[in-house]
């Protein structure tokens, strides 16, 4: 099994549509996967439950037992888990649980500010496990042509963490698909919004490999 833990302490940041699209990514790369709703405001129960034919297995877990918890859920290929804002305490639990964690960053000074406590333990979890666990940075919700979306690749490299190529744009596309309890993946699956999808997934299961 392989925990992918989509994390930032920061509200806004696009956790929950990067961590149900990366779910239903990898369910239609044939992986049997689990979406795991740590947040206790419920955002991805919420969007499952929209459907009532929901393709994607969830199931909340929004106490500090994450990693516990995950050990007695039947075994899957892979867990998404959706991170909650501003709990450490949930936080540290899916640090603990996660084989890959992905954090989306906003291209604005304050959430790239915002990001320095989640940073810290995340090194001190990589120092734990011998430098196992892998940590990589997305570019969420960038503007396409504007100047702070290049800018931020080079204030987040002060952070010493890898920084994903591959970047998830603002798109009316994803609001749109999430009222509707889908994916840009089930709507549009030759659009640009589904490619920049799976090509941040393929990016993070080469290094998972």
């Amino acid at each position: 099994m392989r925990v992918i833990a989509v994390l930032n302490q920061k509200g806004g940041a696009g956790k929950t549509t990067i961590a149900t699209h990366l779910a239903r990514a990898l369910q239609l790369a044939g992986r049997d996967v689990l979406l795991v709703d740590s947040d206790p405001q419920g955002s991805a129960r919420d969007w499952a439950a929209v459907r009532d034919d929901q393709p994607v297995p969830v199931v909340g877990i929004d106490r500090p037992t994450i990693d516990r918890d995950l050990k007695n859920i039947t075994k899957k290929e892979f867990v998404v888990i959706d991170g909650a804002p501003q709990a450490a305490d949930l936080a540290v639990s899916a640090i603990k649980a996660a084989d890959f964690i992905l954090i989306p960053v906003q291209p604005s000074p304050y959430d790239i500010w915002a990001t320095s406590d989640l940073v810290d333990l995340v090194k001190q979890r990589i120092e734990v496990t011998d430098g196992k666990l892998q940590v990589a940075f997305v570019v969420s919700r960038a503007i396409k042509g504007t100047k702070i979306g290049d800018e931020i690749t080079g204030a987040l490299e002060g952070y010493g963490l890898p920084i994903l190529t591959a970047r998830v744009t603002q798109r009316v596309s994803y609001p749109t698909t999430a009222a509707s309890g889908t994916t840009v993946l089930d709507t549009e699956p030759q659009g640009d919004a589904a490619a920049e999808i799976r090509a941040l997934l393929d990016e993070i299961t080469q290094k998972l490999n």
